[in-house]
């Protein structure tokens, strides 16, 4: 059944819908920068990334002398600024850089124009707690991006920030060999997992058929949280799609876009109605009467009316995760620790995990560049599989 706070989450405006309003370009708009990704963990975002909120707000452009006839030029170079890189990244990026400036002030210390040494007292303060109120020491993966943010912020206000100056290079060589640690990955939901999370939904309500498309679809065609919400039906339908579906006899097609480009996924029907993705899939469409616009959208009025807006993909997480801990996945650890352990990744990593196929097939599906990466999904999959002390003799 579905959770009173799951509904609550699901109808706040805060929680619940369509994706952050855009905020002004910075002023390099012109000059084609754009941010790198916000660096996620073997493709896993950080708890600081999954937490982060608010919309970006970078430097807006100052008055620029531009002839009246090119500022609808601009405006739209703006727009192609802000498509330059995902929603989650530039949510990241702004909160970096406002949490930069922040300790600056209270240090009583300038941040323009870059100065590495203050750099390297950030870092060092991010590292040992001392750069945000709750005194929680940031992870190297998250020092490292917070590098990345400033480096990008620095360039939009015609700066450098050189970050191979000693007094950021050497601190931060020393962080990573103190506090380097192995990267935590979230649990894979393998099949029976996630059997017996589908029993867990109310198939008499359009939330429940509507979560359990979300969870089948993610899993079987090992989709980010971003990508399962940025669905269409239909190309070219809306402006904050990053894709669309194709239903086919023998299954569907998702056209997706990405960082590298256009890859299309492929979804086969299943072995039984009742784990089967594209049934899922289109019972959601026929009951919820979709047929334009956004796949997935919130669903209010106790589970019996969907509404015209686009899920967050913060609601693919907290789905995994509520119905992981109804389920009773690792029944062997807390359900504190429980939660911890899943996230829309696990989704990913379960079919990366459990499809027993040549490996290039589960590299396409998951549109990875390289089999390495695909490997760091494979939770557990190939462990003890070669046993090289018995073919070395002992």
């Amino acid at each position: 059944m579905t959770s009173q706070s799951d509904e609550t989450a699901e109808n706040d405006p805060q929680h619940g819908s369509a994706r952050p309003q855009s905020a002004p370009a910075p002023v390099g708009f012109l000059r084609g920068e754009r941010p790198v990704d916000a660096g996620d963990n073997f493709g896993e975002p950080s708890a600081d990334q999954e937490e982060t909120g608010g919309a970006p707000s970078p430097t807006p452009l100052p008055g620029s002398g531009l002839p009246t006839h090119l500022e609808q030029l601009a405006d739209r170079a703006r727009e192609y600024v802000e498509a330059a890189s995902s929603p989650n990244t530039r949510r990241a990026y702004d909160s970096d850089w406002k949490q930069f400036c922040s300790w600056c002030r209270r240090q009583g210390v300038e941040h323009l124009p870059p100065d590495p040494q203050v750099v390297g007292l950030y870092i060092t303060a991010c590292a040992s707690g001392a750069a945000t109120a709750n005194r929680k020491p940031a992870a190297v993966s998250s020092i490292e991006r917070r590098l990345s943010a400033l480096s990008w912020h620095y360039r939009q206000l015609g700066e450098r920030l050189d970050r191979g100056d000693r007094h950021i290079a050497t601190v931060l060589d020393g962080i990573r060999n103190t506090h380097g640690r192995p990267p935590v990955q979230k649990e894979a939901v393998l099949p029976e997992d996630l059997i017996a999370m589908l029993e867990t939904l109310d198939r008499g309500t359009l939330r429940g058929l509507r979560d359990r498309a979300i969870l089948l679809i993610g899993f079987a065609g090992g989709l980010r949280r971003s990508e399962v919400v940025g669905l269409d039906v239909a190309a070219d339908q809306t402006e904050d799609s990053s894709g669309w579906i194709e239903i086919l006899e023998r299954g569907v097609v998702l056209t997706l876009r990405g960082k590298n480009g256009w890859r299309e996924v492929e979804i086969g029907r299943g072995s039984s109605d009742s784990t089967c993705p594209v049934i899922a899939l289109e019972t959601w469409l026929k009951l919820g009467r979709i047929a334009h616009g956004p796949l997935f959208r919130r669903v209010t009025g106790g589970g019996k009316t969907v509404g015209p807006e686009r899920l967050r993909d913060q609601e693919v997480a907290r789905l995994v995760k509520r119905t992981a801990v109804a389920a009773g996945v690792r029944g062997d650890l807390s359900e504190i620790e429980r939660e911890g352990k899943f996230a829309g990744h696990s989704l990913r990593a379960g079919l990366a995990s459990s499809a027993e196929v040549d490996e290039r097939y589960v590299q396409k599906q998951l549109g990875h560049a390289s089999a390495e990466m695909t490997r760091r999904y494979q939770r557990r999959r190939d462990r003890f599989r070669v046993n090289l002390t018995k073919a070395a003799g002992l």
